[in-house]
């Protein structure tokens, strides 16, 4: 869960989130030609459903609660059950290690800078995996692959691999062609087990995520930080908002309510019955 700006200065205009299409199936890719998938050793892929557009949604990492009557759509922690009879999403951290979880990785496969001391995202006290051999991008994808079969076992339809945008916070050691390696290997992967893919916010990417095997969107504060139509522009109506605002939430609302699944979440995503929980809607 992030609150980055957008890493490029792109400025589309407003009218090409209102005029974009609904859809039932992501926007057209208009990268260049994609790279073949990495081969992950797994069976063909099998076909892979994206959560329905414009659908009620929660977002409940912070812990799970029965969802308010309506939501069709729910991400949750791998860690945590799906809610029955709804699209869920398995959330997993996938370019940064937990708080405090540093020791279960290789120390080798967290990122350091010349002075050997960790690159840590210090909004979220996360040290950053280090992505720029090949070599590490495998065995760093293993330990996630773990997650992403947990999710597909206990009947995720989805997964959502947060922090692709890590290299941005990596103090220039790492690269978004980095970043694009590693989310390649984890959707291939994913798309195995049957799962569709979420790109986590990073919208200097949206217009490549064909070739990078994405088949959604989930995106934090777009309402909030003027770029929804970047989303809208690749994706087409396929992107979950996360406002936390509500400002932000009034903008997304304006600008998408009725076509994209919006909610408004309190920064800690708290439970239900928790002195810090929020949930709104447009």
């Amino acid at each position: 869960m992030r609150f980055m700006g957008r890493f490029l200065g792109c400025a589309l205009a407003a009218a090409l989130l209102f005029g974009a299409s609904a859809c039932s199936t992501p926007g057209p890719d208009t990268s260049d030609t994609p790279a073949a998938a990495p081969s992950t050793g797994s069976a063909a892929p099998r076909p892979v459903n994206a959560p329905p557009t414009g659908a009620p949604v929660d977002y409940q990492l912070g812990g799970a609660y029965p969802p308010p009557e309506g939501v069709t759509v729910v991400s949750r922690d791998h860690g945590a059950a799906p809610a029955a009879g709804l699209y869920n999403i398995c959330y997993v951290n996938a370019f940064q290690a937990q708080p405090g979880a540093d020791a279960e990785w290789d120390a080798d496969l967290l990122l350091r800078a010349g002075d050997g001391k960790l690159v840590v995202d210090n909004d979220w006290h996360e040290t950053l995996l280090d992505l720029r051999t090949p070599e590490k991008r495998e065995r760093i994808a293993a330990k996630v692959y773990g997650w992403i079969d947990q999710c597909a076992d206990k009947g995720f339809q989805a997964v959502e691999p947060d922090n692709y945008d890590s290299f941005l916070r990596s103090e220039g050691l790492l690269t978004d062609a980095e970043a694009q390696e590693f989310v390649r290997l984890l959707s291939a992967h994913a798309h195995g087990k049957g799962l569709a893919v979420a790109q986590k916010n990073t919208s200097e990417l949206a217009p490549r995520h064909a070739a990078n095997g994405l088949d959604f969107a989930v995106v934090e504060e777009c309402g909030e930080q003027g770029d929804c139509a970047e989303y809208v522009s690749a994706f087409g109506d396929h992107v979950i908002v996360i406002e936390y605002t509500d400002d932000g939430l009034a903008k997304a609302c304006a600008e998408g309510g009725g076509r994209l699944s919006i909610v408004r979440r309190d920064h800690g995503v708290a439970p239900l019955g928790n002195a810090e929980y929020v949930r709104k809607t447009c």
